[in-house]
């Protein structure tokens, strides 16, 4: 799943987006709206988390822009404002969910969880495929019923692939999905990273390979 998260206090904005990482998303930050606008504009997000007093463009901007642009990423605002006028307000603006501070993080995490499955086709909490079975949620995953341990990348990119149900994901999307934009489009990370999940998925094996074109389970 990827994250933008728009927040101009910067230690919360980076303790969110680490927190967020650990639980397996690849996040981007914006510490203002102009910089939530450029990032938006190129990159395709799951969810934005988005704080309403924003320098430069205000958050409120920030989701009528969103909206009018038609876009597919679901907004979270996160803010101070959390009376239920504030609330009504923000939603009202196009947000789809809304969190006032202080907030506790596993609640956050939840909400954009729930956020992330409303902005594709709608597919059960729990993943199921190939006797694999994985819950993003708890971030468990099995085969056969034994427990497979994975890094953060590795099972951020098999959600991806059993996300897709069937149909090829390419490396540009696995990067865009489980990396943030930091990371080298020219790197072999995706193909290290695929070699690992295969092995510790054991056999028979469930990930194919589709030349030229990216990876299918």
């Amino acid at each position: 799943m990827r994250v933008l998260v728009v927040e101009d206090e910067k230690v919360l904005a980076d303790a969110i987006a680490t927190g967020l990482r650990r639980e397996a998303m690849a996040v981007d930050v914006a510490y203002d709206g102009a910089a939530a606008l450029e990032k938006t504009g190129y990159i395709d997000y799951d969810v934005i988390v988005l704080d309403r007093d924003l320098p430069k463009v205000h958050g409120d901007e920030v989701a009528r822009r969103l909206v009018a642009q038609r876009s597919a990423s679901r907004i979270l605002m996160l803010t101070a404002a959390g009376d239920v006028d504030d609330k009504v307000e923000g939603l009202g603006l196009g947000a789809d969910d809304y969190l006032a501070k202080p907030f506790v993080f596993v609640e956050l995490v939840a909400r954009v969880r729930a956020l992330g499955r409303r902005s594709a086709p709608a597919l059960p909490p729990v993943l199921e495929r190939g006797g694999i079975r994985l819950d993003p949620g708890k971030r468990l995953v099995t085969r056969d019923g034994g427990e497979v341990a994975l890094t953060k990348k590795e099972f951020a990119v098999l959600e991806e692939l059993m996300r897709a149900e069937g149909a090829v994901v390419s490396q540009e999307d696995l990067l865009d999905k489980a990396w943030d934009e930091n990371i080298d489009p020219f790197t072999n990370v995706v193909r290290v990273t695929m070699m690992t999940l295969r092995k510790k998925l054991g056999e028979p094996q469930v990930i194919e390979t589709v030349p030229g074109v990216g990876y299918r389970l």
